[in-house]
């Protein structure tokens, strides 16, 4: 069954339309059987997310864990049916938890026709590990763009340290996709604050720019010049007036791909889809399903069968096979032969890249750890474990972080030579100085393990209620990423119960997926605290 008239001669620019129409009634139609879900946004962002996926990313459908693809992040993740629209359409195949391609869809067309339902790989906000393709969980907002800054910073430190002359190995960009509740989310205002800091041009944030939120316009609440922000931050600031200009979009990430110096914001104007145009309950079709009557509205305007559910035009899986399908295998290939000239050349970086790849440990990676013999007095638990890590970065050449501003305090500083800060001019340095944010820290200290890097965040423990949400999705992840915390000690009294809290042991040990180390640093724990 085909949406385009077939005494027509089919052109590109039709069959854009195609594939950006399908992705739009793919959602709606899928959110309609679950009688849950945001229609909206993927209706408005459709163009978007197509542009990325078929004409700009580099991204193997066939492999979605190779190391080199570039990094698709939806930090609105309500809009989930975006994903699972491009990961099907794409043929995006599953790997397991042991890194093994399955030869199956990562999202089939049942997956999303059981959308928001038990079981379905078609869940209601993206949830990594669950879903190949899925490059983090994005269910609070702001998350998703926070932890796109730690996915920057590891490309860049994995290209510091393992690219050679003739070896580009790690060359790959980050985009990320948000509304304005994520711009909202004060989150994203301290990753966005660091990573214009950084310098870090391999990073996009697309903002759909849509003026609406649950409770009406953003004229309520949310006024300020975001753009003006942007580029008080660093950024390279561009905007696009147009959502449906697939031209636009595609020239608009062209450009963020030539930028040097400064990751890149694109302010994209869109106009929230929610059905036919006398429709005036728009924060409806925001958080709800359209409506029968709605969707036969909408297809009729996109000249779609009405009375079709879930088609998937003729045309639509080969056209995204031609695209990224063909571009990802082809760049992917590429890679792979330059890899193994790499590993021939450079045989132990060629092993570190393997064993980040697997999370695996290098032997002897606990070598040469200081014991600490018995004292009466003891030794400062964050003193032993500032000398735990120093040599910890050593053994694991992938071992890195860094402190939210209080690495004298909490010992959390890499001494030896050699070590270095990662700064815009110096990516390969293994000290992270986060600033005071941290929860941003949280967030980055998660990109960058879900980059394979080893990372690890410290502050005081009383910041840790700044993190939570970020220590919260780590464990629900099960990433092993290591926060550090010090100055617990409640019985000493003299800053008071505002520095020295009772409750959050309590509070930690509740987070399921998250373990507790007191003595140092545990590699093996998924969550040290």
């Amino acid at each position: 069954m085909s949406a385009v008239p077939a005494t027509k001669a089919v052109t590109s620019a039709d069959l854009d339309e195609l594939c950006v129409n399908t992705i739009r009634t793919l959602s709606m139609d899928a959110v309609q059987a679950a009688n849950s879900g945001h229609p909206g946004t993927p209706m408005a962002l459709a163009p978007l997310v197509y542009t990325i996926w078929n004409k700009v990313m580099n991204f193997d459908p066939k492999d979605p864990i190779w190391p080199n693809r570039d990094r698709f992040v939806l930090s609105n993740g309500h809009a989930s049916m975006l994903l699972w629209s491009v990961l099907h359409l794409s043929k995006t195949q599953a790997v397991n938890a042991e890194y093994e391609r399955l030869g199956q869809p990562s999202v089939t067309l049942d997956d999303i026709k059981r959308f928001r339902q038990l079981d379905s790989r078609a869940p209601g906000h993206p949830e990594y590990r669950w879903v190949s393709g899925v490059e983090t969980t994005t269910g609070p907002l702001g998350q998703g763009v926070a932890t796109s800054v730690g996915m920057a910073i590891g490309q860049k430190w994995m290209a510091a340290h393992f690219n050679r002359p003739d070896f580009n190995l790690f060359d790959y960009k980050i985009f990320a996709v948000c509304g304005d509740g994520c711009l909202m989310e004060g989150v994203a205002s301290e990753a966005a604050s660091l990573a214009g800091h950084l310098g870090l041009d391999n990073l996009c944030w697309i903002w759909d720019n849509n003026n609406i939120t649950i409770e009406g316009s953003t004229k309520i609440a949310f006024t300020e010049d975001v753009a003006a922000r942007f580029m008080a931050y660093g950024w390279n600031v561009l905007r696009v007036g147009d959502a449906n200009d697939l031209e636009r979009i595609e020239h608009a990430l062209s450009v963020f791909k030539k930028e040097k110096g400064r990751p890149t914001f694109i302010v994209l104007d869109s106009h929230i889809g929610y059905g036919s145009p006398n429709r005036q309950d728009t924060s409806a079709a925001h958080g709800e399903p359209l409506g029968e009557d709605e969707i036969k509205l909408c297809k009729r305007a996109y000249k779609w069968p009405e009375e079709a559910k879930f088609l998937v035009p003729e045309g639509v899986y080969e056209f995204f096979q031609a695209g990224i399908g063909a571009r990802g295998a082809q760049t992917r290939k590429d890679w792979e032969t330059m890899f193994a000239a790499y590993r021939a050349k450079y045989p132990e970086l060629a092993t570190q890249i393997d064993q980040m790849q697997k999370r695996e440990l290098p032997d002897g990676w606990d070598k040469n750890l200081p014991v600490f013999p018995a004292d009466a007095k003891g030794v400062a638990g964050r003193d032993a474990s500032g000398k735990v890590l120093n040599v910890l970065a050593q053994s694991v050449p992938w071992f890195l972080g860094g402190s939210a501003d209080l690495g004298p305090s909490n010992k959390t500083t890499l001494t030896y030579a050699g070590a270095g800060d990662f700064q815009a001019a110096t990516p390969q340095g293994k000290n992270l100085h986060y600033g005071i944010r941290e929860h941003a820290m949280g967030s980055i200290v998660n990109g960058l393990s879900l980059s394979k890097i080893r990372a690890f965040g410290a502050t005081f423990f009383i910041f840790s209620d700044y993190a939570r949400p970020a220590i919260r999705l780590a464990a629900l992840m099960e990433l092993p990423a290591i926060y550090v915390f010090t100055h617990d000690a409640m019985g000493d009294g003299e800053d008071g119960p505002t520095h020295q809290p009772v409750e959050h042991l309590a509070s930690l040990r509740a987070i399921p997926g998250r373990q507790r180390s007191r003595r140092g640093l545990s590699l093996r724990d998924e969550v040290a605290a």
